[in-house]
């Protein structure tokens, strides 16, 4: 059996965590959890609560030696390289798009679930996360904006769960929105100038040298206005596009605002955390057991250092 930690993430305002003290009650073997010390600060549950319902709290050091590290930021996290060979990480990895990150889990022979390829039926696991990253990113905008929704032209671009989330963000607070898709994307280029505000919730392909909007498309906008840029592809959809934090979210080119925080489910922490743990349970208690379903199994994409994902190693042979 194997035994998890979970890591207080270092990223900025990075306050998402994995798993609530009534989804730890379902689990058959709780003292196989180690969380860090402090872990549950920010939901306001004390260290020992944890250990109340059998799991133990213990140092950074210590949860970095257990088989398993459940973080879901993980993809961004500073201790990777201290982890040792067989170990398996389990959160957001996005590895095709950082060739640093895969070359660590490939040396140290590490054991990689990624979040983001999870899915069931065709739907992703953690859909209600992508649509919370279009809520969250769509609010916090605006208020870096300086101008309220209900008076602004919008162009959302993709149909997926994170449009989605946008597009509900936007009619709650009265924006007048159109919807582009991949196949509408010429459409869109055409009526560019209509809008005060574009969002961006296409992930990109990375075999595409082209942009949607080109850093020359920046000149046919409107004077003044934003691109909220979701997806937080670097120089991808948007060329203009380079990620950004929660403490220092936009930035200029051309005149036009630029916003591309790439982990807004972490502005609203406390509705992230509870969405995810009802989704996440079943599969801890699937690796402290080491019996995978499909749905889990598919998300493996590196096994002891060794590439499964086919994207990952096409964007490395590029």
């Amino acid at each position: 059996m194997n035994t998890i930690g979970f890591p207080i993430n270092t990223k900025e305002n990075e306050n998402r965590r994995a798993i609530e003290l009534k989804h730890i009650k379902l689990l058959k073997n709780p003292e196989n959890l180690y969380f860090q010390k402090g872990y549950g600060d920010v939901l306001g549950i004390k260290d020992s609560e944890y250990e109340a319902l059998g799991c133990n709290v213990c140092s950074f050091e210590k949860i970095l030696s257990k088989d398993a590290i459940c973080d879901p930021k993980v993809g961004d996290a500073t201790y990777l390289d201290k982890l040792h060979e067989n170990q398996i990480i389990f959160g957001w990895v996005h590895a095709a798009q950082n060739r640093t990150l895969t070359d660590l889990l490939i040396h140290n022979k590490i054991t990689a679930f990624a979040w983001e390829n999870m899915a069931k039926k065709g739907r992703h696991t953690f859909w209600q996360n992508n649509e919370l990253a279009g809520e969250a990113a769509v609010i916090h905008a605006f208020q870096c904006f300086g101008r309220l929704p209900y008076e602004t032209n919008v162009a959302v671009l993709g149909s997926g769960n994170t449009a989605r989330g946008a597009i509900k963000a936007l009619n709650m607070f009265g924006a007048k929105v159109v919807q582009y898709n991949r196949r509408t994307e010429k459409l869109f280029t055409n009526e560019l100038s209509r809008y005060d505000v574009i969002v961006n919730c296409i992930v990109w392909d990375l075999k595409r040298k082209d942009h949607i909007i080109s850093k020359a498309d920046l000149k046919r906008m409107k004077r003044n206005s934003l691109i909220i840029d979701v997806s937080c592809d670097k120089n991808g959809a948007i060329e203009t596009s380079i990620p950004t934090t929660i403490e220092n979210p936009t930035y200029l080119v051309e005149g036009i605002m630029h916003y591309v925080v790439d982990h807004t489910p972490a502005i609203f922490y406390k509705t992230f955390t509870s969405n995810n743990s009802s989704v996440i349970y079943p599969f801890i208690e699937q690796i402290i057991n080491e019996e995978y379903s499909p749905e889990l199994k598919n998300a493996l994409i590196i096994k002891d250092g060794i590439i499964l994902d086919d994207e990952i190693n096409e964007f490395q042979n590029r």
